[in-house]
């Protein structure tokens, strides 16, 4: 699959087989997250693979939008690293660049996942964090549930003329 392809017709899986996702496959999505660019180089990012069952059916109870990880044979949650900034403040868009090249490598490799948000919620920081013993350098800003699609949505063309300006806020190309 070409990386446009990919773009084009991943969508948001919530629904899963129950077919293992196999280790080697997991290390390919972790490969590709760690790909992504960040600031100043900082790679902020830290990684928690989600496997246990137990774990996978509390998540919903102090992440009420995740009750697909009930159904997901996995999950990664993606935390930032604030002691390994060099731009204090981007290890959001450090780790959102990781989830995006994570959501892109599962479609590519034949899986489904969707991004759940964490940060800034202060309450689900805070259920992940108690959770997952995460101390306060360690922000969990997105759990990603991946799995084997058990649904196939088609793609959307999501572009929208209205939304692009040229040279400056509200300026249409002539």
């Amino acid at each position: 699959m070409d990386t446009l392809e990919a773009i084009h017709n991943r969508r948001s899986i919530r629904k899963y087989t129950d077919r293992l996702v196999p280790r080697e496959l997991v290390n390919e999505l972790l490969r590709a997250a760690m790909c992504a660019p960040s600031a100043v180089n900082a790679q902020t990012w830290v990684f928690i693979v989600i496997d246990d069952r137990k774990l996978l059916e509390e998540i919903p109870t102090y992440s009420p939008y995740a009750g697909m990880c009930r159904g997901a044979p996995l999950a990664i949650l993606v935390c930032g690293d604030t002691t390994l900034e060099k731009a204090p403040g981007f290890w959001v868009q450090d780790c959102s660049a990781a989830i995006q090249n994570l959501l892109l490598a599962a479609h590519a490799l034949g899986l489904g996942a969707v991004w759940t948000g964490i940060y800034p919620m202060e309450d689900r920081v805070e259920g992940f964090r108690k959770a997952f013993g995460l101390p306060e350098h360690i922000i969990p800003l997105g759990l990603v549930p991946i799995g084997y699609p058990a649904q196939q949505p088609g793609p959307q063309d999501r572009y929208t003329e209205e939304k692009v300006f040229h040279n400056r806020y509200g300026r249409k190309k002539e």
